[in-house]
């Protein structure tokens, strides 16, 4: 036999034993993932009879609370701290669970299954997310920043607008991945960027015009110094996270927010005149587009659009950082008094 076929002969049967052991690996891989599948919804099965239980015992200790001795109100105590303790119990058991997604996400993707079963795989997730946020707004800035002060023509000012749709659309998509898998970003920090998309969707079918140009520079103003005060946020929020995560004191899937948080207190208060600056200037620019709308010339909807939009961030933004300053110098004036 040629020794040219001895090798390839060779050469084939090492390469069919390693097959067989493929097949085999992947069949165990398979057996495994029906296994996960049964035990994911066993845990799926016990979380929900596990809250119905808890919901009528939560009752039942209620009626039980009256005139017990001591030995069974401590008792009582005792479950009523480990009730208060189940629910996020359970929140940390269904963010590793596959579950149904939400409307949003429905709507986006259908029902793909989004949940990330590994804490590596969701912490990889979230800084990739926090790299894109970065990334992008930087990018933002630039274009911003060449729109403003060197070209002034409509088709770049809608590739900007279009890159600001795109970037929000982005984030609301992302974001839902995340909550999904356990992170705790909601209410308005959530609200606030289905209304950008909005705007910024509006901003790209604004016609050129005088009452566009009228606006222009004011609006290309105000998305580059955002774009640097969200650059601001991203660098400074996400050390801030990353010690407070190091010393145990905020959750791993925690993510960086365009606001205050009640987390940013020692180090970040320097941000809140750039914040509060930036949402009176949404209240201006929503304002500047009520006046245009009052025109007699002005037929353009998204004129009246712009301005309500600009409106509900100013009214969004301003009240709900103002509660969390508030809630925060509320809790520092109690410390003392603890103590």
């Amino acid at each position: 036999m040629p020794q040219g076929l001895t090798n390839v002969l060779e050469e084939w049967k090492g390469l069919d034993d390693e097959y067989q052991q493929l097949q085999e690996t992947h069949r165990m891989y398979l057996q495994k993932l029906d296994e996960i599948s049964k035990l994911q919804n066993n845990c799926s099965s016990s979380i929900s009879r596990q809250r119905k239980r808890l919901k009528e015992i939560s009752q039942r200790v209620k009626e039980c609370n009256k005139g017990p001795s001591d030995e069974d109100a401590k008792n009582m105590d005792e479950i009523k701290e480990k009730i208060k303790t189940r629910p996020n119990a359970f929140f940390e058991m269904e963010s590793f669970l596959p579950k149904k997604n939400g409307l949003y996400l429905s709507l986006v993707l259908g029902n793909v299954n989004v949940t990330l079963l590994s804490k590596q795989s969701k912490f990889a997730y979230k800084d990739e997310y926090e790299k894109f946020k970065l990334c992008s707004t930087v990018l933002l800035l630039l274009c911003s920043f060449i729109c403003c002060f060197f070209v002034s023509y409509r088709f770049l000012d809608a590739i900007l607008n279009f890159l600001l749709v795109w970037y929000y659309c982005t984030l609301t998509i992302r974001e839902s991945i995340l909550i999904t898998n356990g992170s705790r970003i909601k209410g308005w920090w959530v609200f606030h960027h289905y209304v950008s998309t909005f705007l910024s969707g509006v901003m790209l079918t604004w016609p050129d015009g005088n009452l566009y140009k009228a606006f222009r520079n004011q609006f290309l103003a105000y998305c580059l110094y955002q774009s640097f005060v969200q650059c601001l946020q991203c660098y400074y929020q996400s050390g801030c996270l990353y010690r407070l995560r190091a010393l145990g004191e905020r959750h791993n899937m925690d993510l960086t927010v365009e606001g205050f948080q009640s987390w940013m207190w020692k180090g970040l208060t320097f941000l809140l005149p750039f914040l509060f600056f930036g949402h009176f200037w949404q209240l201006f620019n929503g304002l500047s587009l009520f006046r245009m709308a009052q025109l007699p010339d002005c037929k353009e909807w998204q004129v009246l659009m712009c301005g309500l939009c600009f409106l509900i961030l100013f009214m969004g933004n301003f009240f709900t950082t103002l509660a969390v300053v508030r809630q925060k110098l509320k809790s520092r004036n109690q410390k003392p008094k603890s103590l």
